[in-house]
C-alpha cells in the first residue's frame, strides 16, 4: 500500500511547479508573461534530463556507494558515487530495492525541477532564456545533488549523530534541499542581473511595479498546495519512513501552515497599509507551505499554525527590507519566500518537533548546522558558478529588450496579442 501511496504523491508534485509558474508570470509584467511561462517549462525540462543523466549519480540514497574523506577524526560522506544515466536502478525490481530507488529518483527529479524554477521569479522581466536553461542544468546536475545527498542521501548532515554525537539534520519535505537551495540560487541571480529599469529612483526609492495578473497568482497558490502535499508526503515516506497515518498528518499540517501564512500576511498588510495586499498575501501562503514542509508530520497542528504565522509575518517584512534598504529587485519574492521562510522552517523543526525528551537542544543544533552549510557553502558555490557562467553567456537582456519586454525580444510575439501592452512611460530610454 505504501509504495502505491508514495507513487500517487509523487505524481502530484508537478502541480506545485504549475502553481509556482503561474505565480511567477502573474507577478511579472504582461509583456514578459509568455517568456516567463516558457522559462519555467524549459527549466523543469532541462533539470529533469540533466538530473537523471548526471545529478542522480551524485545525489545517491542511503546505503549506496559514496565518496567520502577523513578529517578531524571523522569520515565525511560528501557525495554519492552512483552510475550516470540512472544505470544502477532496475525498474523491474530485480535488484531487490528497485521500487524504492526508482521512486527516490522520480521524487528527486521533480525536486530538482522545483529548485530550478524558484530563481526564475527573481529574474523575471530581465533573465534571458538560454542562460536560464544553462543555469538550470548547473543546478540540477551539480549543485542540487550535493545538498540532496547530504540531507536525503545518507550524507554527513544526516549522520551528524554518529559523527559528533548530536541529532541528525531533518528536512522531511525539502524546505532546505529544494526551497532554500532554489532561494539561494535566486539571490545569486538577482545580484548578477541587477534591478529592472525604472525599479529604483536616483535616491534609491523603489517604484511599484505591480504584477499584471493577480488572479492567476492566487489560482497558482491553490495548485501549489496540492503539489506541496504530494511532495511533503512522498519525501516523508521515502526518507523518514512515514506510514499512512503520518501522511494524513502531513496533509493537515500543510493546509494549516499555508493558511496561517496567508492570514498572517493579510493581517500584517491590513494593519500597515489599511488594506490587504493580494500579492504579499499569496507570498504568505507559499511561505507557509515552504516553512511547514521541513517538519511535515513531525509537529502538532498547533505548531504547524505557529510555523505558518511566523513565515507569513517574516516574508512580509523581508520583502520590504529587501526593496527599501537592500535595493533588491525580486518581483516574485523568491528570496523572502523560499530562502527566508525555508530557513525558518528548518529551525522550527528543532523548536517544535516531536523528539525524545531532553534532545531538543541537540536537534536545534543539528538544524543550525544545516542552515550554516546552506549559507556558508551552497550560497558561495551558487554565486561563484553563476558568476562564471555569466561571463560566457550574459544573463541579462539588453536595454532594448528591457524596454520591449521579454516576449517580443526573445520569442517574437506577445502573450496577449489582442491587447495593446503599454511600456512604462516613466522609464527613461
Amino acid at each position: 500500500m505504501t509504495p502505491v501511496l508514495c507513487l500517487v504523491c509523487v505524481m502530484l508534485i508537478p502541480l506545485a511547479a504549475a502553481g509556482l509558474a503561474l505565480i511567477h508570470q502573474g507577478l511579472g509584467r504582461s509583456r514578459s508573461a509568455a517568456h516567463a511561462m516558457l522559462a519555467n517549462l524549459c527549466a523543469i525540462a532541462v533539470a529533469a534530463v540533466v538530473f537523471v543523466m548526471i545529478g542522480s549519480a551524485w545525489a545517491g540514497a542511503g546505503g549506496t556507494a559514496t565518496h567520502s574523506f577523513a578529517a578531524g577524526g571523522v569520515r565525511w560522506d560528501w557525495l554519492g558515487a552512483g552510475q550516470f544515466f540512472a544505470g544502477g536502478i532496475h525498474f523491474d525490481g530485480t535488484d531487490g530495492t528497485g521500487l524504492n530507488s526508482s521512486l527516490i529518483l522520480c521524487l528527486m527529479m521533480f525536486g530538482s525541477g522545483l529548485a530550478a524554477i524558484v530563481p526564475l521569479s527573481g529574474g523575471t522581466d530581465r533573465w534571458r532564456l538560454a542562460p536560464a536553461c544553462l543555469a538550470s542544468a548547473l543546478l540540477a546536475g551539480f549543485v542540487f545533488p550535493v545538498f540532496a545527498h547530504w540531507a536525503w542521501g545518507g550524507g554527513w548532515l544526516a549522520k551528524l549523530g554518529t559523527m559528533f554525537g548530536i541529532s541528525g539534520f531533518v528536512d522531511a519535505g525539502g524546505a532546505g534541499v529544494i526551497q532554500v537551495v532554489g532561494g539561494l540560487m535566486a539571490v545569486s541571480i538577482i545580484w548578477i542581473l541587477g534591478p529592472r529599469r525604472g525599479k529604483f529612483a536616483d535616491d534609491g526609492m523603489p517604484a511599484a511595479i505591480p504584477g499584471h495578473n493577480i488572479v492567476l497568482v492566487l489560482f497558482g497558490c491553490i495548485l501549489a498546495l496540492v503539489g506541496w502535499i504530494g511532495l511533503d508526503s512522498a519525501s516523508s515516506i521515502l526518507f523518514y519512513g512515514a506510514g499512512t497515518q503520518q501522511v494524513v498528518g502531513v496533509v493537515i499540517n500543510a493546509m494549516l501552515s499555508a493558511s496561517a501564512g496567508c492570514l498572517a500576511a493579510v493581517a500584517v498588510t491590513r494593519a500597515r497599509y489599511r488594506k490587504p495586499d493580494a500579492s504579499i498575501s499569496a507570498n504568505g501562503w507559499i511561505a507557509g507551505l515552504v516553512a511547514g514542509s521541513a517538519a511535515c508530520a513531525m509537529v502538532s497542528p498547533v505548531a504547524a499554525i505557529d510555523t505558518g504565522i511566523v513565515a507569513g509575518v517574516l516574508v512580509t517584512y523581508m520583502i520590504e527590507i529587501a526593496e527599501l534598504h537592500l535595493r533588491v529587485d525580486d518581483p516574485g519574492g523568491a528570496v523572502s519566500v523560499h530562502a527566508g521562510a525555508g530557513i525558518w522552517g528548518l529551525v522550527a523543526v528543532g523548536i517544535f518537533g516531536h523528539f525524545p525528551e531532553g534532545t531538543q537542544g541537540s536537534h536545534i543544533l543539528a538544524q543550525l548546522v544545516g542552515v550554516a552549510a546552506l549559507l556558508g557553502f551552497m550560497l558561495p558555490l551558487l554565486y561563484g558558478a553563476n558568476l562564471l557562467l555569466n561571463r560566457f553567456v550574459p544573463y541579462r537582456v539588453d536595454n532594448d529588450g528591457d524596454w520591449q519586454g521579454m516576449d517580443i525580444r526573445e520569442l517574437g510575439a506577445g502573450a496577449y496579442p489582442e491587447f495593446v501592452v503599454h511600456a512604462d512611460e516613466f522609464v527613461p530610454r
